[in-house]
């Protein structure tokens, strides 16, 4: 009988879905995965994940952006590389163009990556690469990565949660002042860590509108450039002094955010190996 039990379940399943009218169609194969989108993490080849190196070991095609680091090349030895990367004030290929170009190489039946720094959700449009390629009828695969939000403080030595000090943390865009400026006046003054990513060319406005909605002008601040890469470079020091910040000319091109928050203040104290960034640091006292 317990043998024969799951069997008479099924059984009396299916005569009760016949009745009602129930029975489920058989689905179609869903197609092949062609195209993997895949997160590069911070820029340390040893930060991507496990899958994620896989994926580059298979590909036939890597569509890699700005902050995509060039070391990852060595994982994709037999893949074509193609730069399709947005930088700030530059001219850079559109979003249309770039989900035409993932198309037209899954139809092509490539195995194709499409490799972002940090996570490809987290400011990567990663969603809207997608949707693309659900709307042309091609599945894809996202492949998590450390996203910088994260990974640039912890290796600056910055928890954006700390025990009596935080006990939260908000990631906003630093593009354009009618996107972060609503979010930064919606925050209570030091309630959270603040983390503005693509934001140091408004690093003064943004020290502006948060002194202005009540933040303490002394308030721990920090920028991270570059953070697990060669150009590594960070600065520490106060709310009122972050616009005035000077980032050195050989960092300047390299992917950078900001912290705002009292965690800010332990970076001294973790004092992580940053290498070429510990010599263009400054402490807060």
């Amino acid at each position: 009988m317990g043998e024969r039990r799951p069997l008479l379940l099924e059984a009396l399943n299916r005569l009760y879905a016949e009745r009602e009218g129930t029975l489920p169609v058989p689905l179609e194969p869903a197609p092949p995965v062609r195209v993997s989108l895949v997160g590069a993490g911070p820029g340390d080849p040893e930060l991507i994940t496990v899958r994620g190196a896989r994926r580059l070991a298979e590909a036939d095609l890597v569509l890699y952006d700005a902050l995509g680091s060039e070391r990852l090349r060595d994982l994709a030895p037999q893949a074509r590389w193609f730069y399709v990367g947005k930088r700030a004030c530059r001219q850079s290929i559109g979003q249309d163009v770039l989900n035409r170009l993932l198309v037209r190489n899954a139809r092509r039946g490539l195995k194709v990556v499409r490799l972002k720094c940090g996570d490809p959700f987290v400011f990567g449009r990663g969603g809207e690469e997608a949707l693309a390629l659900a709307e042309a009828g091609f599945a894809c695969e996202i492949v998590p990565g450390v996203s910088s939000a994260v990974a640039a403080p912890a290796l600056a030595g910055i928890p954006v949660t700390h025990r009596g000090m935080a006990s939260s943390f908000a990631v906003v865009t630093g593009h354009h002042e009618e996107t972060y400026g609503p979010l930064l006046a919606s925050f209570l003054p030091g309630s959270l860590t603040l983390v503005v990513m693509m934001g140091l060319r408004q690093r003064a406005r943004v020290a502006e509108l948060l002194a202005a909605r009540g933040w303490d002008r002394r308030t721990p601040a920090a920028i991270v450039v570059g953070a697990a890469t060669p150009e590594s470079w960070r600065w520490t020091g106060a709310l009122e002094e972050l616009g005035a910040a000077e980032i050195p000319p050989e960092a300047r091109e390299a992917p950078g955010l900001l912290v705002i928050g009292e965690v800010v203040s332990l970076a001294g104290a973790l004092r992580l190996e940053l290498g070429a960034a510990s010599s263009g640091s400054r402490s807060l006292a």
